[in-house]
């Protein structure tokens, strides 16, 4: 039988950066134990952060994904236009539409199949952003 959980969840306030919220969005969706084969899709409600996954146990990973991203996309650019909101709002757009909005994660016995190495990121493109919004949908047979 197939079943379906959501939740919308919110996320603290994270500075500007990559940060592994994998434990976060596993704690939020108990319910996901209850599915023996299916997926996690997982939704960001914004247009200056995203979602990725990526090496979760050497932090400088992700300090060089800033550093590159950054880099690739510089606040400093003089041809941005919509500027009104920061110097690192249109930035933040162009980042996010590199990366992604949401991710579907496979579900094997209550778990998530990522591998031994991979986590979840947020990326955070704003310097100073505010709390963030994810809709987790769990989907799949549930155990008997």
């Amino acid at each position: 039988m197939t079943e379906f959980f959501q939740k919308k969840i919110k996320l603290p306030a994270f500075p500007g950066g990559y940060h592994l919220i994998t434990d976060l969005i596993e704690e939020a969706i108990p319910e996901m134990r209850q599915i023996q084969t299916g997926f996690l899709q997982v939704f960001i409600q914004h247009t200056s952060a995203a979602l990725t996954i990526n090496e979760n146990a050497d932090p400088t990973v992700r300090k060089d994904f800033q550093t590159f991203v950054n880099e690739l996309i510089p606040e400093n650019y003089p041809r941005f236009i919509h500027t009104y909101e920061g110097p690192d709002d249109m930035p933040a757009h162009i980042k996010a539409s590199f990366f992604d909005s949401n991710l579907q994660i496979p579900i094997s016995g209550g778990k998530l199949a990522l591998g031994i190495w991979q986590g979840v990121y947020l990326c955070e493109f704003r310097r100073h952003a505010s709390a963030r919004s994810l809709i987790l949908t769990a989907f799949g047979t549930v155990k008997k």
